[in-house]
């Protein structure tokens, strides 16, 4: 053994502390390590541990566009906005749209644009749609391959929110406004109220950008954050290696140890919940370190399942990375995966100018590999058991801005779901004649919540943690509409 080896090997049994055995041995960074240790200090929070009713879906893959993609260019198409293109709203038989009588309460963090008299410019389509499928529905040209899936979509088109600004990211996910404070995610709630399905691998995994709130559990503890994994980088876990150069048998000598004395304190400690919590912890975390890269080595995977997902196409290869891996992690029980797409503080989809360029370049970055990812769990028969979700935070004004671009607008906009126990090939909701307002069927984003949970087996309503009351909004209704 090497002088260094010796020397670690003599510090260990001289007694060094668990917790630096994992800082430093097993490779645990001080963040993640913080995270573990916050966690034990909350592990007796009450949590169900079962679903409330018999689940449709297994799984989540939540794929989120930053920066708000225009529902007017995507799934929404309002040729009446070319009939009056060039003139102001007031100028149209659609003015009533922007009476104050009709506007939901909007929160405004930041304004964008202070020439209302341009914003309200109705700029026509800035791009072609075509009826796809037996379903005819029409789908953006920014989406051909998304458009031969669109069978087994369910599209919606009634979307609100009250943030105008990109903190609506946060509220998306979260159901409450930025400025409210910190909440659990939709991704948290999931993991809280199922548990694992792997003991190896997280209950909930995050990938891409995050900006805003990096973290997702808050009340219910770091337990329930997102693992981010980078699959771009050699070690996707940022603590996946030893911050020691450890040869692989005194790494498991090291581990080993810590859990005799972990286990040797919980016979003397039998009632200990943190104790309980910081093994369980320990052990994930060391059984991660070989599961995520093993999950991660796309070697064994077809020519024909890479390309799939784009992976011959330096535009594609990238978010086709991640959805393969994302494929890989549901296939292996991880409950909720979150993609964030769209690089940029805002998010790379806000399409202030530009919009047919900004569109066109991100759609072709998106398009071939979600399709690829749908039409794969569809042929494993695991688009069954699986939820995908595809949303962005609001949608795009009728009104120009810079002439070729779009503002922020939280009053109607446009996702849609497919998957276990969601119908296929529907169109849900409306907006108004220029894609304005939700007119039918309105939906605020705790509804795709309610519907997820649902269909994973839980109640919204009985997912709840003493001292934390939840407001009536955040629970949201499951839109009956759109499940099998």
């Amino acid at each position: 053994m090497p002088h260094h080896n010796a020397d670690l090997a003599l510090r260990i049994r001289c007694g060094l502390s668990r917790r630096h055995f994992l800082w430093s041995g097993l490779g645990f960074g001080a963040m993640a390590l913080e995270g573990i240790v916050r966690a034990e200090e909350t592990a007796g929070l009450p949590r169900t541990g079962l679903p409330h009713g018999a689940p449709r879906a297994k799984n989540v893959i939540w794929l989120f566009m930053r920066g708000g993609f225009s529902h007017l260019e995507t799934f929404d198409p309002k040729p009446q906005v070319n009939r009056f293109g060039g003139r102001t709203i007031a100028e149209t038989p659609y003015k009533s749209v922007q009476d104050p009588a009709r506007l939901r309460k909007v929160r405004v963090v930041v304004v964008n644009d202070a020439n209302g008299q341009q914003r309200n410019t109705i700029l026509p389509l800035q791009t072609r749609f075509r009826p796809c499928g037996e379903s005819g529905i029409p789908v953006s040209d920014f989406f051909p391959y998304l458009g031969r899936c669109v069978d087994d979509l369910a599209i919606i088109r009634s979307m609100w929110t009250t943030d105008d600004n990109h903190g609506a990211q946060v509220q998306f996910h979260s159901g409450r406004h930025m400025l409210d404070g910190s909440f659990p995610t939709i991704g948290a709630w999931a993991a809280w109220g199922l548990g694992t399905l792997n003991e190896n691998l997280p209950k909930f995994i995050t990938m891409g950008p995050r900006y805003f709130d990096t973290r997702d559990g808050h009340y219910l503890s770091p337990a329930y954050d997102a693992v981010p994994i980078d699959v771009h980088r050699r070690e996707p876990l940022s603590y996946a290696r030893p911050e020691i150069n450890t040869p692989p048998e005194l790494h498991r000598e090291m581990f080993g140890l810590v859990e005799r004395l972990d286990r040797f304190s919980a016979v003397r400690h039998p009632d200990d919940a943190a104790l309980a919590a910081r093994i369980k912890s320990y052990e994930l975390g060391f059984r991660m370190q070989t599961a995520i890269p093993r999950l991660l080595n796309f070697n064994n995977e077809t020519r024909e399942t890479l390309a799939l997902y784009g992976f011959g196409d330096p535009v594609t290869r990238p978010f086709g990375i991640q959805l393969l891996a994302a494929r890989r992690l549901v296939e292996q029980g991880v409950r909720f995966v979150q993609i964030m797409h769209g690089e940029g503080a805002a998010g790379a989809w806000d399409a202030h100018s530009a919009l047919a360029h900004n569109h066109a370049g991100l759609g072709r970055q998106v398009d071939r590999p979600v399709a690829g990812l749908l039409s794969d769990l569809k042929r494993r028969g695991l688009l069954d058991e699986t939820i995908v979700v595809f949303a962005t935070e609001f949608g795009r004004t009728p009104g120009s801005q810079s002439r070729d671009g779009r503002d922020h607008h939280p009053y109607g906009f446009s996702i849609w779901l497919t998957g276990g126990g969601i119908k296929k090939g529907i169109v849900h909701g409306a907006t108004d004649e220029i894609g304005f307002h939700a007119v039918e069927n309105p939906h605020y984003v705790t509804d795709v919540h309610a519907t997820l949970l649902t269909l994973l087996g839980l109640s919204p309503h009985k997912l709840e943690v003493p001292g934390h009351k939840r407001l009536e909004i955040e629970f949201g209704e499951p839109i009956r509409e759109i499940m099998a």
